[in-house]
């Protein structure tokens, strides 16, 4: 990875300073700034800034959803705080429960079931929390008032999001008055682009939530009456699922190649064993000689049939390690939000956080949009009810740290459903392969292998090259946020530090 000037394009920064952090809004990466001014390292600053994203960016993710947070010190070893969306039901399922199905045109057409019934039990909040704990400096309180003040004071309506809500705000966010007076204009239209919202029942949850800390949400008063309003319209998630929550701390699942050392969320998410395994897969063929644009196609198909035989089992771990293990024997070792931050002492933080497409409800009067994960069927393919209550849900979400022998420190991640881990793989092919500047690595062309009712097929950005490929091939007419939105911190070998944001995405970077 190289130390190159001419970065400015993809809004990239290199200067010998104390925290670099990308994220995917300008008001995410100010409330990066504030942690980081009162001494904040950079877990502080990845959690206010997520924080501030989970609140500033509607129908792109939302502060009841999921996340998980790699975290690689320094002097030790890279751990995963999973706290993604678990199957609710400990309080029973009711007998009618509020399902529906919709249909949007977003990305070439997509289905989901929203409705109070598709809410899974949140774990965002509780992950951070314990993240704090273990590796931040800085108070809860004080990593949360950047999102308070945000939530109560008003923010702009974002360009990505604004252009999700034009499928999915008559369909799904408008299911909720408290998310249509915030959302549409008094002619009942959709808000543009650069709008003022306003959210301050958010903002009163928020200040709840920093007062008596992330505990609030699953066994407090504020936690009891979301569970009561969600139980009480036809919900599965009941005061009994928040109150057994629990954030988990997981060995992170590493690969070595080319003098890398990568580390991402183990099983039971999907999204981190499978680019693991592609990049795997990777290196072994270009060890062999392939052409890499056949090659990132081929390891693509590899990865589906991964997914595929993941998602028959309820803890799919011994599947995909075992799966790993053969790939690596002979080798050389929703919509989503994502932040990335590294500081000069060294410590990495990468956070990935989703709310699925969006349940539309803000239950108990909190101002809290919940997620629809349960109704993500593509990730659930076993059936919307069919895990046991404590089962954490399908995910596609890879947040991931790489540490070079030479001491570079690189964190990485990226939303953007099953294309999350195809926006990695690109951009650390060309990062870790090519040894390209970070801003060139993210713009640098996409190509998608996706499942169609005919088949697989190749979904193209203009420029990227496909190699010797018998699929069929859908073109883009320009780059396009589809592909992801990757974001990206490093620590270069001689110190100094640089970040990233993909011009896909309204991406927004710091080096403070």
């Amino acid at each position: 990875m190289k130390n190159d000037k001419d970065q400015a394009k993809a809004g990239a920064h290199d200067h010998r300073q104390s925290l670099a952090l990308a994220a995917g809004s300008d008001c995410a990466v100010e409330a990066a700034r504030q942690v980081a001014d009162l001494g904040g390292n950079a877990v502080d600053a990845a959690i206010a800034a997520v924080l501030v994203a989970a609140t500033t960016e509607p129908g792109v993710t939302a502060l009841g959803g999921g996340a998980y947070l790699t975290i690689w010190p320094q002097d030790g070893d890279p751990v995963t705080i999973d706290g993604n969306i678990e199957m609710p039901g400990r309080d029973g399922i009711p007998e009618s429960p509020d399902l529906e199905s919709v249909y949007m045109k977003y990305g070439g057409g997509v289905t989901t079931v929203v409705g109070n019934a598709s809410i899974g039990t949140p774990g965002a909040v509780a992950a951070c929390g314990s993240a704090r704990e273990q590796f931040g400096s800085l108070p809860w309180e004080t990593l949360l008032q950047p999102a308070i003040s945000t939530a109560r004071n008003g923010f702009p309506l974002s360009a990505p999001c604004w252009s999700y809500l034009q499928y999915s705000a008559d369909p799904i966010f408008s299911r909720n008055k408290a998310g249509q007076s915030a959302l549409l204009s008094p002619n009942g239209r959709l808000k543009a682009a650069g709008d003022k919202i306003c959210l301050p029942e958010l903002a009163d949850s928020l200040e709840i939530i920093a007062r008596d800390g992330p505990a609030s949400l699953y066994t407090g008063s504020l936690g009891r009456r979301i569970a009561a309003d969600i139980v009480a319209s036809g919900g599965i998630l009941g005061e009994t699922d928040l109150a057994s929550y629990q954030a988990i701390e997981r060995a992170c699942v590493t690969v070595e190649l080319n003098g890398w050392k990568i580390a991402g969320n183990p099983p039971p998410a999907a999204g981190g064993t499978s680019l693991a395994a592609m990049l795997l897969l990777l290196g072994k063929c270009l060890d062999s000689g392939r052409e890499p644009s056949s090659a990132l196609l081929d390891i693509q198909q590899e990865a589906i049939l991964l997914r595929e035989r993941m998602a028959g089992l309820v803890d799919p771990g011994p599947e995909a390690f075992a799966y790993l293990k053969n790939i690596a024997r002979g080798s050389s070792a929703p919509n989503t939000v994502h932040v990335s931050a590294v500081d000069k002492n060294g410590l990495a933080c990468a956070i990935t956080w989703s709310a699925g497409y969006g349940s539309g409800l803000m239950p108990g009067g909190s101002g809290i949009w919940m997620n629809n994960c349960l109704g993500e069927t593509e990730l659930n393919q076993r059936g919307i009810l069919a895990d046991p209550p404590g089962t954490r849900v399908p995910s596609n979400m890879a947040p991931t740290i790489a540490r070079n022998q030479n001491g570079s420190i690189l964190s990485i991640g990226s939303p953007g459903a099953e294309r999350i881990t195809t926006a990695l793989l690109y951009t650390l092919y060309y990062v870790i392969f090519e040894s390209l500047p970070l801003a060139e690595a993210i713009e640098k062309p996409r190509a998608h292998v996706e499942k169609t009712d005919t088949g697989l097929q190749v979904a193209s950005e203009p420029g990227a090259e496909h190699g010797i490929t018998d699929l069929p091939i859908r073109y883009f007419d320009q780059p396009d946020m589809f592909f992801g939105g990757v974001t990206a911190a490093a620590k270069m070998a001689d110190g100094s530090l640089t970040a990233a944001a993909d011009p896909r995405r309204a991406g927004a970077t710091l080096v403070c």
